[in-house]
């Protein structure tokens, strides 16, 4: 099914750091949310996985890592299962983090929505240290690693244009 064959593609260029392959597999106006983004259209999904991959070229590619598992899809909706290890640009502190997504599509096959879940309180003792262990567990601390997300996103997007 090519729903399944666009999650496989997303992934695998996702393992090598393709960001221009993973934002050929969403739709112009496709949306994605995650604990720290929520993100419309073709230009900021794919803007944040350009970020994403160039910060991980720059600061953590020697650690890495991707895998995913469980993709299935139908003529409309999908999910799967990934691992990613990498270096968190912005501490330099390694994290293993477990993302379940789910997806829809357009009848081409491409992906019109994202919805990744993971846990962030067990994210952000990886990712933060010792404020992600004390507020981790806050809405105060996911919506500031939101916001910072959000700002990050806004200035590499004004970079490239």
């Amino acid at each position: 099914m090519h729903n399944e064959e666009t999650i496989q593609r997303l992934y695998q260029a996702f393992a090598k750091l393709d960001a221009e392959t993973m934002a050929a597999c969403y739709a112009p106006d496709a949306r994605f949310d995650d604990e720290a983004f929520s993100l419309k259209g073709a230009r900021e999904v794919g803007g944040m996985w350009k970020m994403l991959c160039e910060a991980t070229r720059a600061k953590g590619a020697d650690v890495w890592k991707l895998s995913w598992r469980d993709v299935k899809a139908d003529a409309s909706t999908g999910s799967a299962h990934w691992d990613a290890h990498y270096r968190f640009s912005t501490t330099g502190r390694i994290v293993d983090n477990s993302i379940d997504s789910s997806f829809t599509f357009t009848p081409e096959g491409l992906i019109a929505t994202q919805r990744d879940r993971f846990d962030f309180w067990t994210w952000s003792r990886q990712a933060l240290g010792t404020p992600g262990l004390l507020l981790g567990w806050t809405p105060m601390l996911k919506n500031k690693v939101r916001a910072g997300a959000a700002k990050n996103l806004a200035a590499y997007l004004a970079r490239n244009p």
